[in-house]
Parts: C-alpha cells; sequence; structure tokens
C-alpha cells in the first residue's frame, strides 16, 4: 500500500550509496517508481535498473524529469544541479534519513546506532526475525551474505533499519526499539570537532524513542555511559559488566567460531549460543541481536538457529579463497576504516588463524579522520606482520598538508616496522604480492574506499571483466 499522500516518482541523488540503494528498492517494492543518479555505476544499481528504477550516470537538472520528490545523501553537495533545479520547481527534497524515518511510520520499528557493528547487529536482528517467520523489512548498509541483498520488503509487523550518526541525520528517526552498540570519536567534523557534540546527538536520537519503547544499550562502553543518565526512555543493558541486564560469559573462539552463554537477569537464566565469526566484537554484536529478540519475546530456539545461521555481511570480514600463482591464500576483505575497527579485526584474524602471517593493504579514508587519529591509526598498524598502504580515500574533502599515506609509512619505519610499502597505482598490486607471497598466508583488503576494488582485483587475479 501506497502512504506518501500524492508521491508517485521518487528521485534519488547519490542512489548508488549504501544507504540510498536499500530505500530505494523498498520503495520501488512498494510500488512508487524510482529513479535515481549517481557518478559511477555498480552491480547494485544494474540489479535495480533491471527491476525497473531509471538510472542516469552523471548528475543533470534534466535527471529529475517528473520527480515528485528529491531524496539525496548526505555525500551529494548542495549545489549539485538536479538539487539546484528541484528548489527551482518547488520540489521537495530530503535527506535520506528523513525518508527512513517516514519509511518506519506504521512498522514496528528498531533502529541500530552506534560508532561500530550497526550492520552486522542490524543483520542479526533481521536474520532472528526471518528465522522466527516474522518477514521483516530490513534496510542494511551491507550485503548479507546468504541472501546478496542489502534490503528487502517483508510482509510482517518489522522493519529493522541502520541509524547512522556519522551527519548527524539519525535525529530524524522515531524508531520503538534503538539499539546503541558503542560510541567512538569518528565523524567527529560534522560535529565542529567536539566530542560533546556527538555525544548530545546520541541523547537526541535516544529521546526520539516514544514513551512505550525501550532502548538496548552496551553496558561496558565507557561513552554511552556518559549518556545514559540524560536519557529518559527505559534502557536494556548487555555487556560483560556484572550488572548488565543480559550479561555475556564464558567466551570460547575456536577455529573462527564462538560459544559464549548469556545470563538473563530477569529470569536468572543463562541461554547458550554459538556464531560463526571470529572476534569479541562479534559476541557483543550477536549479544545486542540477542536482547531484542528476547524483549520482543521471540523464541530462544528462533534466536540460537538464527545467530548460528547468521554467516556474515559483505565486507565485514568476508572471506575468500585465493590463489597467488601457485599458492592458496585467505583473502579476508573488511570495510573498517577506524583504528578500532581495524584492531578488532587484526584480534580477529590473528584469534582465527593462529601463528599465520598476515598482510593487510589498508586505504585510509578521509584526510580528516587521518588527521585526528593519525596517532591511534600508527598504534594499530605497527601490529601487522606486513603491511601495503594506498593513498587516502579523499571522500571529496580537500587534502590537508603533511596528511598523506607516505607519512604514515614513514612513521611506522620509524616506529620500527619492518615490513611496510606504499603503493601509489592500484593496478600494479598483482605484481607486488607475487613478489611477496612467500611472506604471508592471510591477505586482508581493509578500508572503506576503493580499496574495495583492489579486492576485486585481487580475486580475479589482475584479469578484468
Amino acid at each position: 500500500m501506497k502512504f506518501f499522500k500524492k508521491i508517485k516518482h521518487i528521485h534519488f541523488v547519490g542512489i548508488g550509496g549504501a544507504g540510498m540503494i536499500g530505500i530505494a528498492k523498498v520503495l520501488h517494492q512498494k510500488g512508487y517508481f524510482i529513479s535515481g543518479s549517481d557518478i559511477t555505476d555498480s552491480d547494485d544499481i544494474q540489479k535495480l535498473k533491471k527491476d525497473g528504477a531509471k538510472i542516469f550516470i552523471g548528475h543533470s537538472r534534466n535527471n529529475i524529469k517528473g520527480a515528485d520528490l528529491l531524496v539525496f545523501s548526505s555525500a551529494i553537495d548542495r549545489i549539485n544541479p538536479e538539487l539546484v533545479e528541484a528548489k527551482q520547481q518547488s520540489i521537495t527534497t530530503i535527506p535520506r534519513a528523513e525518508m527512513l524515518g517516514s519509511l518506519m511510520i506504521g512498522y514496528e520499528s528498531i533502529a541500530v546506532a552506534g560508532s561500530h557493528g550497526k550492520t552486522t547487529t542490524t543483520s542479526m536482528i533481521a536474520k532472528i526475525l526471518s528465522n522466527a517467520n516474522l518477514s521483516p523489512t530490513y534496510i542494511i548498509g551491507g550485503k548479507v551474505l546468504s541472501t546478496d541483498l542489502n534490503s528487502d520488503l517483508g510482509d510482517g509487523k518489522y522493519i529493522v533499519a541502520e541509524a547512522d550518526e556519522s551527519d548527524g541525520s539519525f535525529i530524524h528517526l522515531q524508531p520503538d526499539v534503538a539499539v546503541l552498540t558503542n560510541i567512538d570519536d569518528d565523524h567527529l567534523v560534522h560535529f565542529n570537532n567536539v566530542f560533546e557534540n556527538l555525544l548530545n546527538s546520541f541523547v537526541l536520537f535516544s529521546e526520539n524513542v516514544p514513551f512505550y519503547g525501550y532502548m538496548i544499550i552496551n553496558g561496558d562502553d565507557k561513552n554511552i555511559k556518559k549518556i545514559s543518565k540524560k536519557i529518559s526512555r527505559s534502557q536494556v543493558t548487555f555487556g560483560e559488566s556484572k550488572d548488565c541486564d543480559y550479561k555475556i560469559i564464558n567466551i570460547n573462539s575456536k577455529n573462527g567460531k564462538q560459544d559464549f552463554q548469556i545470563f538473563d537477569k530477569k529470569t536468572n537464566k543463562i541461554h547458550k549460543f554459538k556464531i560463526n565469526l571470529p572476534g569479541k566484537h562479534n559476541v557483543f554484536n550477536a549479544t545486542a541481536a540477542i536482547a531484542v529478540a528476547l524483549e520482543e519475546g521471540i523464541s530462544i530456539s528462533s534466536i540460537r538457529n538464527g545467530i548460528l545461521e547468521f554467516t556474515g555481511v559483505g565486507r565485514r570480514y568476508e572471506k575468500h579463497d585465493i590463489k597467488i600463482n601457485s599458492k592458496s591464500i585467505t583473502l579476508i576483505d573488511d570495510y573498517g576504516h577506524h583504528p578500532l575497527e581495524i584492531e578488532s579485526n587484526i584480534k580477529a584474524y590473528k584469534e582465527e588463524y593462529k601463528n599465520k602471517k598476515a598482510c593487510m593493504i589498508f586505504q585510509p579514508h578521509r584526510f580528516s579522520r587521518t588527521a585526528q587519529l593519525f596517532n591511534d591509526f600508527i598504534k594499530v598498524l605497527k601490529k601487522t606482520d606486513s603491511l601495503i598502504m594506498l593513498d587516502i580515500y579523499p571522500a571529496s574533502e580537500k587534502p590537508i598538508k603533511g596528511i598523506n599515506s607516505r607519512a604514515i609509512v614513514e612513521t611506522l619505519k620509524q616506529k620500527g616496522h619492518k615490513d611496510v610499502t606504499y603503493l601509489r597505482n592500484h593496478n600494479h598490486i598483482i605484481n607486488l604480492l607475487k613478489e611477496k607471497k612467500d611472506t604471508f598466508d592471510i591477505l586482508v583488503t581493509q578500508g572503506a574506499g576503493s580499496v574495495s576494488n583492489v579486492c576485486q582485483i585481487i580475486k580475479t587475479n589482475g584479469k578484468y571483466k
């Protein structure tokens, strides 16, 4: 059923973005005519086009012809010709988060916020609800590996979505249930580089939860603890701390899988779970999803099976078997681009592949983040066995003097790193890896920018499609 009065044609500016294309797909499934533009093509865009959406590669004022509404991503400049034309034609334009908030109306909504783990936690919740035959609608910033989808229109009462804090727009959401995974010093540029401003935005988001709703929060996170007293909504905690409502105990990690238990303070019961993912951070992601499911009254068997059957999300510790010359290598592709995310990934592969050497190909994301967290990046990247540094992915930012990948490489060498290489041209990666192949068994592509293309180059051994 259509629920936006007088709206028939919705145009997305920057439709290929991870947060945009999922919304566009769900609205298309709901019966709206969807058009959109982006500067680059992708498999996801082509799938949407095949389903009937009208897609333009490149931005032009003519692209919005016939549109009743424009939705734009935070990456779009306000002087974009499509936004300018829409203003001249008095066509309403709204940010992505406002559209997501409107889309959530009428559902029992669950929104997952936090600096790290949003995509995995959101996906796990959707998997549990699906396993319980509740047919949720979900919108995720990554592909669920078991379905190859980042969104889908279900016919049940639930909608599950990520709440992106990076531009502060998540305050447009009013979920019935809000999850806070953690809060870290990321995306501070939007908040005038003041951490307190970021914390306050999480308070505003939390206060949008209706009085009859509740929050699932990480009881171990120091920054969530700072703001929890400012939040008037009902709070349910998870973590390893003794006072948590859902306390994590007895974590046992082996061969990339983890067994753990959760003590339910409310019922005084202990529940056993298993996930097919390494890394303590994934136990926390799973526990957040389990806590939501338990609070929603879903059976333990559905929760246990949903968590066990969850195979991961694209570019979140996504594994591939490859060969470099005749040598078999495990390739791990990971989206993490904050020092804490990189450190969690390093711990995960060292836990799963004990005594094996790993080579990481890392691309920093944004000059501002690299400048702000330079020392943290150095501390984390020192823990790599072998490191190949790509140029910083600018994400539309202008360069900052003295902040570049060469500076990271030189600093790491000064700090004693024995095997770090700067690589300017992505197309030279295959030759470099062939030279280094006898020095590692695990290869990691790490970052949120065009390093994903490097992963594709490696998977095809440099043979372009």
